[in-house]
């Protein structure tokens, strides 16, 4: 049986070419290197750029492939299927890292709930404090403790004017206000104002002031509040009476401390000018270099002279007596 196909090839010209088969054995014709095969299929090595036709030839199905003789694109489209299966791999690999991060940040999760630390986390946490190792572990119970409390403080049901009974939001979990207040206060003999409760509250973790204290900042204050040097103590001291925490105790600060933590008597027709005379006294002390304003580095001056002047505003540090107390009852 005489079959004909009619096939165009592009090798820098057109040319049309009738191909008569009367038999299945394979058939090449070279037309400018192009080959018309029958069951052919070329080498990697032969093929870099291919243009497949098919045709049916007496029932049986030829293949038409344009071949050049130059490797370049092959090496490219090689090149490219590696840098994939590269790609590939790298990206299992940051998968992996990621999913065995977030496994980890799981558990330390786990271990702070159930008032555990693992071992690198306390080594950490023993470099970072003046505690060892065994009062870090009676620590993490009392801080779970004090988180419970808060949790259970959270969960107080309040009820609205139209009698409805309303669950407060749920906070960052951490020890927050009103049970901070209550452990200085009960523990560690801290009578003081309201405000300098709070700015206390504030300061004790500089990297997330105002927040709740979690694990790592409330161990870090609770040791320069217990077992902090002189400098320390005072940099904490300073820290509470800049109410605005704009790097100064103003005048107006100063009035404010000194009116609160005064007792007023009754005979006194106008206790704020006695207050007013005892700022300017204080100002004088502590205005170093006499801009109008108590720097870190004037109040830092001061006590180093006179170190009795480190709670000149206020209470915001313990007594030792309190402090030896807190640590006996510590089950080390």
């Amino acid at each position: 049986m005489i079959a004909k196909a009619h096939a165009q090839f592009s090798h820098g010209q057109m040319c049309k070419n009738t191909i008569d088969v009367a038999t299945k054995s394979t058939i090449a014709l070279d037309f400018n290197h192009s080959y018309v095969t029958k069951g052919y299929n070329p080498t990697p090595e032969d093929v870099t750029s291919a243009v497949d036709v098919n045709a049916n030839i007496g029932g049986d199905d030829i293949r038409i492939v344009n071949v050049k003789s130059n490797t370049t694109i092959l090496k490219t489209v090689c090149a490219f299927l590696a840098n994939g299966k590269r790609n590939s791999s790298i990206n299992e690999k940051l998968t992996k890292l990621s999913q065995n991060s977030k496994r980890r940040l799981r558990e330390e999760k786990m271990n702070e709930l159930s008032g555990k630390i693992n071992p690198k986390t306390l080594e950490q946490l023993r470099k970072k404090t003046k505690f060892t190792k065994d009062e870090l572990d009676a620590l993490c119970r009392i801080y779970r403790k004090l988180v419970s409390n808060c949790q259970f403080a959270n969960k107080t049901l309040t009820v609205s004017s139209s009698g409805a009974a309303i669950v407060k939001p749920q906070q960052q979990e951490g020890i927050e206000r009103i049970v901070f207040r209550e452990l200085l206060h009960s523990t560690f003999d801290i009578v003081t104002e309201e405000i300098l409760m709070e700015r206390m509250f504030c300061s004790w973790d500089k990297s997330h002031e105002g927040l709740p204290l979690r694990l790592d900042g409330w161990l870090v204050g609770l040791s320069v509040f217990l077992r902090g040097t002189r400098n320390e103590k005072a940099a904490f001291c300073f820290r509470v009476y800049d109410l605005n925490g704009d790097g100064f105790i103003t005048k107006d600060e100063i009035f404010t401390l000194l009116r609160n933590s005064l007792i007023k008597q009754p005979q006194d027709e106008d206790p704020d000018e006695g207050v007013k005379d005892l700022v300017e006294i204080v100002l004088k002390k502590f205005d170093i270099d006499k801009d109008g304003k108590v720097s870190l580095n004037d109040f830092m001056m001061t006590v180093d002279k006179e170190p009795l002047l480190t709670e000149a505003f206020g209470q915001c540090l313990p007594a030792e007596s309190a402090i030896i107390s807190f640590f006996s009852t510590l089950q080390v």
